[in-house]
């Protein structure tokens, strides 16, 4: 699906524009020029760790990393949570081997053509607007923690109960009061060419909040390794 208002989301066949952040899990800056030439690169690009979904989505992408780099492929988590805030979290919350870097400024998300959709009462043109009537006839489905398939809003705040995050003013600070930064996966070669993405925004919407396929990343992880 295209997108409008100039933004471009990044197709499979283009090369992922390099970008610099503070790292999380280690100290110093990551790069997607570190791994150009070197490997292939999973990246999850998420919302702050405020977001009950993306925390999952991270922790989904550490037990997937293992397989991946079996495969030669490294993997990447980027959030907007600044980053002494995140490394405390990930003190708690570790992610082992998986490395992690802070963009409060969400300067990757405009990179790779992810908008931020705002809420509005009635009117919806996806993906720059969506009403909270369309919201709340999207479901969400997560076996094993939702009872059925919910609302986004319904099923966050359930998921906030079970997974309790302290909200603190840095959290304050990147969170965007009626509006969402939609969120991605992107397979990069490793030549930092777009091989797959999965993204919230395809598919008017259908996406978001959802997890990746791990059997389709993985199959396609396959036919770009080593």
């Amino acid at each position: 699906m295209s997108t409008s208002h100039g933004e471009h989301l990044l197709q499979p066949g283009e090369r992922a524009p390099n970008f610099v952040l503070n790292a999380i899990s280690r100290r110093g800056k990551v790069a997607l020029d570190d791994f150009y030439g070197r490997s292939p690169l999973l990246i999850g690009l998420f919302r702050g760790l405020h977001c009950p979904f993306c925390r999952r989505h991270i922790a989904a992408m550490a037990q997937l990393n293992p397989l991946l780099r079996e495969k030669g492929i490294e993997s990447l988590v980027v959030v907007s949570t600044p980053v002494e805030r995140a490394r405390l979290y990930f003190q708690y919350k570790p992610i082992p081997n998986l490395l992690a870097a802070s963009d409060p400024e969400r300067a990757s998300h405009r990179a790779f053509g992810l908008p931020i959709v705002e809420f509005t009462h009635d009117e919806t043109n996806w993906p720059h607007k969506v009403g909270m009537d369309v919201v709340m006839a999207m479901r969400v489905d997560r076996p094993g923690e939702l009872p059925e398939p919910m609302a986004p809003p319904i099923a966050g705040d359930l998921l906030d109960k079970m997974d309790p995050y302290d909200i603190t003013e840095a959290d304050r600070k990147v969170s965007l009061a009626g509006r969402m930064q939609l969120i991605g996966h992107f397979l990069l070669d490793r030549e930092g060419v777009v091989r797959w993405r999965f993204t919230e925004v395809e598919d008017e919407g259908r996406n978001v909040c959802r997890a990746l396929d791990p059997e389709e990343l993985l199959s396609i992880a396959s036919q770009i390794a080593h």
